[in-house]
């Protein structure tokens, strides 16, 4: 989440003049995150998130976002639920943009992630799958490992500026995982972006999910190694360790509701070096691209660099989840 456009008391209680959910109380821009501007609203006693839709997400995309969002509060997963507009739609045109009001999840992120934490992850993550491997809603992966490739190129002539060798450290890696990326595992609609700021706890209570945005068809077991990266490494930027202990955890909670195949768990390394490299890139390609007068909060590529050696040194699954 973050904030690009600017929105006052007044643009705001347009807005919501095109809802029937009463008088805004108050309201305040949320800096984290770095794809579109999300702004909290407290609205008749009640809060929402309001979404207006900048950079990487496409308007054809919306109605794919809100219908899966719909369809797993229905399921009684837990993740925001999409407001209807007076015209009966989720998403609404303003100013040139598309934006979404969705209800508010309780609860708040925990950075530092307990083993027990990941284990509810790793079921949860597992109860999404089955749900959403019968849905009939469609999205390809605009950053699957098909775009890797020019993504870098758009970025290499400059990010020597973050770190001196990070042409050729990305490129080692992208020939990596381009020569032996897997075929036909099993898929289905996953997140894409599972990190400890888009997963709420209410204490050590797993509380729901929230920001689908990069939400799209492509491998489960995809979906386990952007987890891996995201939640599984200890420890501080230069000296990160990947901790097996919560993927154990995290393993152990997804395979109670969703059982691996043999080449998803043999196809584990190649996939959590391609999450790292997907990350990397894209939060390379953000650091080289701010938009100037944004309230956002970057994040740093470096970080991943860690990650990309764990990988490329692991000789398989075993050193993610023996």
């Amino acid at each position: 989440m973050a904030v690009y456009t600017k929105l006052n008391q007044n643009k705001i209680e347009e807005i919501l003049s095109n809802y029937n959910l009463g008088k805004l109380e108050s309201f305040e821009g949320i800096k984290e995150g770095i794809e579109n501007t999300n702004y909290f609203l407290s609205v008749n006693k009640k809060k929402f998130i309001l979404t207006v839709y900048e950079k990487r997400v496409k308007p054809k995309d919306l109605p794919f976002f809100s219908d899966l969002m719909s369809s797993l509060n229905k399921a009684n997963f837990k993740c925001p639920a999409p407001i209807l507009n007076n015209k009966n739609n989720t998403v609404t045109d303003f100013g040139g943009k598309k934006l979404m009001i969705v209800s508010f999840l309780e609860g708040k992120a925990k950075q530092n992630l307990s083993p027990a934490n990941c284990k509810l992850i790793g079921l949860e993550t597992a109860k999404m799958h089955e749900l959403t491997k019968n849905l009939k809603l469609k999205r390809q992966n605009d950053l699957s490992v098909l775009s890797w490739r020019k993504l870098f190129d758009a970025v290499k002539d400059k990010c020597t500026n973050i770190h001196k060798d990070l042409p050729k450290l990305i490129e080692e890696n992208l020939n990596d995982v381009e020569k032996n990326w897997p075929k036909n595992l099993p898929k289905g609609i996953i997140h894409a972006d599972l990190f400890h700021d888009n997963i709420f706890f209410i204490q050590d209570k797993f509380s729901g999910v929230i920001d689908f945005y990069f939400s799209c068809e492509d491998y489960f077991a995809f979906e386990i190694a952007i987890c891996f990266n995201a939640l599984c490494f200890d420890g501080l930027k230069s000296n990160l360790s990947f901790n097996v202990t919560k993927a154990k955890s995290f393993i152990d909670g997804y395979t109670s509701v969703r059982k691996l195949t043999n080449e998803e768990r043999e196809s584990i390394k190649v996939l959590s070096q391609g999450a790292a490299l997907r990350f990397l890139l894209t939060r390379v390609f953000d650091a080289l691209n701010t938009v100037e007068g944004a309230i956002v909060k970057i994040k740093d590529p470096v970080e991943y660099l860690k990650r990309l050696d764990f990988h490329k040194n692991a000789k398989n699954y075993e050193d993610y989840f023996f």
